[in-house]
């Protein structure tokens, strides 16, 4: 049997905790997986000075393939968000973000069936900006005047790049993605009605990726559109293709679609390595109580399984998951009909359901 060296980041707050119950889940797939635990976040900053240590990023480089728990971001100062260190650094250009309804979750869009593809090098979070009253500010400003769009004085002024390379190879991976997972539409979206060369550009190069993959349906939605289409008819999609914010906004709208942020699993995938994580935060009011949901960084196990290429054991894992969901007795307190429920379980005896559900099948 091949044995697969991961990458494993605790985190911090209740990453720990969630990292711990996926990781047993994982092991009881059958699957050879030997961990490299190394620390990122708000408690290694404390100790050494920086939330994303040298060893933590080689370790990744060497594996090529990590699985990390939540991570604090400070809101307004402090250090930079972990995950985009991470994407940056390893250039993980493609978020993957399934948004799928399980039964069991109150939700009002219990057919939700989504993945959502989100460029993440480029766009406005490319974080290209002038503070007001700056000299490059005031040099933009001159600029934007003497084509015709004055900007006020007091304005700050961000830049949005988007480019034919990484248009390219984000559409390239939803429709490779569809293809894997046999998955017949994707849907790029955008703003090019308004944006005509940046927006523009993705659209064009969205329709030229898609003649070469006529055995998969295309289209494409103005983001506005898609929200409002998505609310009111989410089975009509499947795999949609964004730019990096509209793919942050629209993968949060997807999460709450399914019953919240702790059903929604994600990885970050780029051409050297690859890294797994929940798309919810670390939650640190509630660290240290074994209450928080495991099931989305457990499902990011799942698509960090089928990466590898581990499909069955991916989809034993994705299985005994839906089942415990699904019987409603072994689950956190935020799957239960009320969140006072006394019978809610913790994120350990979450994960012990799931395993003896896997055991069982």
């Amino acid at each position: 049997m091949s044995v697969h060296e991961i990458t494993l980041i605790p985190g911090d707050g209740t990453g720990p905790e969630l990292i711990e119950a996926t990781r047993r889940v994982l092991e009881q797939t059958g699957v050879g997986l030997r961990w490299d635990e190394q620390p990122a976040g708000a408690d290694v900053y404390a100790e050494e000075g920086t939330p994303f240590p040298d060893r933590t990023l080689e370790s990744i480089r060497r594996t090529k393939v990590g699985i990390k728990g939540p991570t604090t971001t400070p809101v307004g100062s402090g250090f930079r968000s972990v995950n985009v260190l991470l994407r940056q650094a390893l250039d993980l250009y493609a978020c993957i973000r399934p948004c799928k309804a399980y039964e069991g979750v109150r939700t009002r869009y219990p057919e939700t069936d989504i993945v959502i593809v989100r460029e993440n090098t480029e766009d406005l979070y490319a974080g290209i900006e002038f503070e007001q009253g700056t000299a490059e500010n005031r040099r933009l400003r001159d600029f934007l005047a003497d084509v015709g769009q004055p900007v006020r004085e007091d304005a700050g002024i961000s830049i949005k790049p988007i480019s034919r390379f990484g248009s390219e190879r984000i559409v390239q991976a939803a429709f490779q993605y569809a293809k894997d997972n046999d998955r017949g539409k994707v849907t790029a979206v955008h703003k090019a009605n308004i944006m005509k060369f940046t927006d523009g550009l993705f659209l064009e190069v969205s329709r030229e990726v898609a003649r070469r993959h006529p055995e998969v349906e295309f289209e494409d939605r103005i983001v506005d559109n898609l929200c409002n289409q998505l609310v009111s008819r989410p089975e009509e999609y499947d795999v949609i293709v964004l730019p990096n914010l509209y793919g942050d906004i629209v993968s949060d709208l997807g999460a709450g679609m399914i019953g919240g942020l702790g059903l929604a699993p994600g990885g970050n995938i780029g051409t050297r390595a690859a890294m797994f994580e929940a798309t919810h935060g670390s939650a640190p009011k509630y660290k240290g109580q074994n209450r928080v949901n495991p099931t989305a960084l457990m499902l990011s196990g799942v698509l960090m399984l089928r990466h590898l290429g581990e499909r069955d054991p991916a989809d034993a894992l994705e299985r005994a998951i839906a089942a415990v969901i699904r019987k409603g007795e072994h689950v956190t307190y935020d799957l239960k009909p009320t969140r006072e429920d006394p019978t809610a379980v913790g994120t350990s005896q979450f994960a012990d359901a799931v395993i003896e559900e896997m055991m069982s099948q």
